[in-house]
């Protein structure tokens, strides 16, 4: 994911088709070694192709895949016990809106 994520930033950046090296030279730059084969096999499969059209075929995969409804199909009787813990899940959402905790997690990992 990260090999992708340099290879975004550095289009973003005004490159058109970055190369292994310019994706080595932006993980150097923030002391990062970069994996060859892993990003010479993503060079390889992205090469000659339209990253913007990638990308697109992939939001309208994601478009087709279930996301929530699973709560309104529980029905009303579900509601009024919700209703009833609200202020518990506000203060729990609070403490996670708080943490600066990265779970393990750098973009760069």
């Amino acid at each position: 994911m990260k090999y992708l994520a340099a290879y975004l930033l550095l289009r973003a950046g005004g490159k058109d088709a970055p190369a292994a090296e310019d994706v080595k030279s932006l993980f150097e730059s923030v002391g990062i070694e970069a994996d060859s084969d892993r990003l010479n096999s993503l060079i390889s499969a992205l090469e000659g192709k339209n990253v913007d059209e990638i990308i697109a075929e992939g939001k309208e995969k994601l478009a087709s895949v279930p996301s929530g409804g699973a709560a309104a199909a529980a029905g009303g009787a579900g509601a009024s016990a919700a209703a009833a813990d609200a202020p518990a899940a506000e203060e729990k959402e609070e403490e996670k809106e708080e943490s600066d905790d990265d779970m393990g997690f750098g973009l760069f990992d």
